[in-house]
């Protein structure tokens, strides 16, 4: 079996094609079994992860050489972008390299944010959609719960995470760039989820004058808005009420923008000039591109923020060289399992077969027991019965080819050990000797 990752992420793909390759998690079943149903004789394990900044593909597939071509293909037609298109910006990676990037996004090393924590629950998110679509097997099982492990490993030992300049901090960094007191600002949220309860953190933290939640569902808008004495409102009353907020803050699971350019453009009208900072944390998009182009309008999106927050990464330089080398650690003992996991077939079919040989040959003993044949006959036959076959094969070697007489000649003292360390324990205490003669005599 062989792993294969396939995928694009904020390094090769621009935001543009990274919204149009997204899986909302509610699709993620369902692309799973297409994807299944489709390719069950290339991949027989698959889980889809898909964030903000990747979104990639995990195999555990018996055609390596197959299924980088199929999988490209599909992906590109069941998200819609022409295979051309998408092929320059894609990466394939087989086997280890596979494993060492699993490894890599779980501790937060292949991140926008370096070491940020939020991808190690989107992935345990990914896994867990997988396991309940029967997608997922003992290979890629394995490689995620060695991927969190390693991930656990690289946030104790190292000092990724200790500096990490998160992109919701970032947002706050940049308000403050526009406005010279946060807490005279009204705060609009528009979502509910992870990134928004973080963003929220942040934000309340410099005591704004006033913290609203706007989400489809009411009740997880307060139940977040709870959490930081926040208002909510339904999300189909932003249009009458945008010119209220001067800071909007969107991540929403949306297909389409929520937000757009006329809505915007009468609320910074309302506002008579007024400023507006907005950020875009959602791929796809939340809020229209064009708004960025308003005057008053400072619209930040998810990949404008990563570029803020890299200059944060130099402090990190030597702990980012310290979790690399547990990582490659790690995915040598992992492809050792992999290595190991490929020989169970081969002795389970071994097994089988010597038990067959059992079978019969006891069978035959027991037949020549009844008949009343002398016991020490039949014992002597169901031994030599056994070694009969087993010897077949390997005789077969030593008189064939010499590149299989070779073959075999290597592996002879593990197949046939020395019948001294096998014999019952009386008779290798009293084997014959040069001595015995002597003390005979």
């Amino acid at each position: 079996m062989n792993l294969f990752t396939l995928g694009l992420n904020h390094t090769t793909a621009p935001l543009a094609l990274r919204e149009q390759m997204a899986f909302p998690a509610d699709t993620l079943g369902t692309a799973l079994d297409e994807f299944g149903e489709k390719f069950h004789s290339l991949s027989a394990e698959t889980a889809i992860l898909s964030t903000c900044n990747r979104t990639e593909i995990y195999c555990a597939t018996m055609a390596p050489e197959r299924i980088q071509p199929a999988v490209t293909a599909w992906l590109a037609k069941y998200r819609g972008v022409p295979a051309a298109q998408l092929d320059e910006h894609l990466y394939a990676l087989p086997d280890n390299r596979a494993v060492r990037h699993a490894f890599r996004v779980a501790s937060g090393l292949d991140s926008m944010v370096l070491g940020e924590p939020q991808i190690l629950g989107q992935m345990k998110e990914a896994v867990r959609i997988a396991q309940d679509a029967g997608a997922l097997g003992t290979h890629l099982h394995q490689l995620f719960q060695r991927s969190f492990a390693v991930a656990k490993e690289v946030r104790s030992s190292t000092e990724v995470g200790a500096h990490s300049v998160s992109l919701a901090a970032a947002s706050v960094r940049l308000a403050r760039r526009i406005f010279e007191d946060l807490r005279e600002c009204s705060v609009l949220f528009v979502g509910a989820g992870e990134m928004i309860e973080l963003a929220a953190t942040h934000f309340a933290a410099q005591h704004p004058k006033r913290i609203v939640v706007a989400n489809r569902t009411v009740e997880r808008a307060q139940r977040l808005a709870q959490r930081f004495n926040a208002e909510t409102m339904k999300l189909g009353d932003l249009p009458a009420t945008l010119e209220e907020f001067d800071i909007v803050v969107s991540c929403t699971a949306s297909s389409l923008p929520i937000i757009g350019l006329g809505m915007v453009e009468r609320a910074t009208k309302a506002r008579r000039r007024r400023p507006m900072f907005m950020v875009d944390l959602a791929v796809p998009r939340d809020i229209e591109a064009e708004i960025g182009r308003l005057d008053d309008v400072f619209l930040y999106t998810i990949d404008d923020l990563g570029r803020v927050v890299q200059t944060g990464v130099a402090n990190r330089r030597a702990a980012v060289a310290q979790a690399e080398a547990i990582i490659e650690t790690r995915v040598d003992a992992f492809m050792q399992w992999i290595e190991a996991r490929s020989t169970v077939p081969a002795i389970r079919e071994l097994h089988a077969r010597g038990e067959a040989v059992r079978t019969i040959e006891l069978e035959r003993a027991r037949k020549a027991l009844a008949r009343g044949d002398d016991p020490n006959a039949v014992l002597e036959g169901l031994a030599r019965g056994i070694a009969a076959k087993f010897l077949h094969g390997p005789t077969t070697l030593l008189t064939g080819p010499e590149e299989s007489r070779q073959a075999f000649l290597k592996l002879f003292d593990h197949l046939l050990p020395d019948i001294s360390s096998s014999a019952p324990k009386g008779e290798r205490d009293h084997k014959p000797g040069p001595d015995s003669a002597k003390q005979g005599s």
